[in-house]
């Protein structure tokens, strides 16, 4: 299959598709600029710690922008990457093609003001047995702040795909709560797909696409893919806060959108409502959802204000599905607001029957650069295809590209917005997306 999708019909479809989406409207402004006006740390080695490594590059302190004189595979071993230091840019777009993909592991954010573009994260169970233990997450923050996500690809987690965690109670008060775990984060543009079920985590079927935990709050997800998740697309769990604009969910299992407050992680502490604003979404079913799904359903004790406009929900034949559902007899409420609990007015809100054209032009990892894995499962997307997996085995397996190395020249690239002064990214066709670098610009100037 991996190499079927690699041919030349398929790359002159995507090069097609690119090119149609330079026209996107601009982003809105981001809640950090990250590591912008620092030092540049070049990554010179696919090693997964050591010196020129992108592990040394995360720990470095202070402001920095990390560019990649290389492309290819860092295998991490089952083992995860944490970023404790604030001020930072990883540049994934920089790297010569075929880009930078981690495999057998994960990323941990623990810090603030950071800006994450154009990784490829491919987890797997990497051969460890059922219920074994190896849990991993492909991407979490964890009582972070200040972070965008953007343009990466996040597969086969044994855990979640790309989520926004942290403590559930620290301090005294729901200020110092909210204060105390992950908040103003944005997750732009990724494709979080295939979470593995049946695999190494201990508690048994574990794919799940994102995990917003309680009290986690600003936490806003704007056109992005969830694909074949069983569940939590995304989760929001109690008294935390959630905008959804223009995603796309597609083959989710037992649930796609859900909130649940559990009172056996609240006892002893007073209930906070949570907050989805949900505005212009798609939720397509196909081969693993359940008949009747709902787009957001209602789990738990707590009650949830739910803001919500244009959302399409329907199953793989186009036929509609009910809007809102429960799990659990409970007596958790939801309570309709009137208006936007978030301001919206920064971002272009596309009308629901436009978004799947548009967003899976865009989104995951260097969409002018495509990987297999990538290509196959947003074709996949686009015709209705794909299945929920145990294991990577099942679609191909751990990707094996030739290591690439090319040096990075500064004078070349702006690099406030981290965009090639030429139009052209690393591994990007002439003529495919001449106009991709001033979209980005604009992207970072909103």
């Amino acid at each position: 299959m991996r190499k079927i999708l690699q041919n030349a019909t398929i790359s002159a479809i995507v090069a097609t598709l690119m090119a149609a989406a330079v026209h996107a409207e601009p982003h809105p402004a981001d809640p950090t600029k990250g590591g912008t006006g620092g030092r540049i740390i070049r990554v010179k080695t696919l090693a997964k710690s050591g010196p020129g490594s992108l592990a040394e590059a995360l720990a470095t302190k202070g402001p920095r922008t990390v560019v990649f004189e290389v492309g290819g595979v860092i295998d991490l071993g089952r083992d995860t990457l944490e970023i404790t230091e604030p001020f930072l840019t990883v540049a994934g777009q920089t790297a010569p093609s075929p880009g930078v993909t981690i495999i057998k592991g994960g990323i941990d954010l623990r810090t603030h003001d950071v800006v994450l573009s154009h990784l490829r994260v491919m987890t797997g169970a990497d051969g460890q047995a059922m219920f074994s233990g190896w849990e991993a997450d492909a991407f979490s923050t964890v009582a972070a702040h200040n972070v965008v996500v953007e343009h990466c690809s996040f597969l086969w987690a044994l855990d979640e795909n790309m989520s926004a965690s942290g403590p559930r109670f620290t301090g005294n008060s729901v200020a110092e709560w909210r204060a105390g775990t992950s908040h103003d984060v944005v997750f732009r543009e990724n494709l979080a797909a295939e979470g593995l079920a049946k695999a190494s985590h201990p508690k048994g079927e574990h794919s799940k696409g994102s995990l917003i935990h309680d009290n986690a709050t600003n936490i806003t997800f704007y056109r992005n893919v969830w694909a074949h998740n069983v569940e939590r697309a995304p989760l929001v769990k109690g008294g935390a806060q959630v905008t959804m604009i223009n995603n796309v969910i597609y083959n989710p299992g037992h649930r796609a959108v859900h909130y649940n407050l559990m009172n056996l992680e609240w006892t002893g502490h007073d209930y906070v409502t949570g907050e989805i604003t949900a505005l212009g979404n798609v939720m397509r079913g196909g081969n693993d959802t359940d008949p009747g799904l709902p787009f957001l359903m209602l789990g738990g004790d707590g009650d949830l204000k739910y803001f919500g406009k244009d959302n399409r929900a329907v199953d793989r034949h186009g036929n509609p599905l009910p809007q809102f559902g429960r799990y659990g007899e409970t007596k958790a409420r939801l309570i309709t607001a009137k208006s936007p609990m978030t301001d919206v007015s920064r971002y272009s809100v596309l009308p629901s029957g436009e978004v799947e054209t548009s967003v899976l032009q865009t989104v995951g990892a260097r969409p002018w650069d495509r990987a297999p894995d990538d290509i196959r499962i947003l074709f996949f997307v686009a015709e209705g295809r794909g299945d929920i997996i145990d294991d990577e085995k099942q679609v191909g397996g751990y990707p094996h590209p030739v290591s690439t190395f090319a040096p990075f020249v500064e004078t070349d690239w702006n690099l406030d917005t981290m965009t090639p002064k030429s139009g052209r990214y690393p591994g990007q066709k002439a003529g495919a997306q001449e106009k991709l670098s001033t979209r980005d610009a604009a992207m970072r100037t909103q």
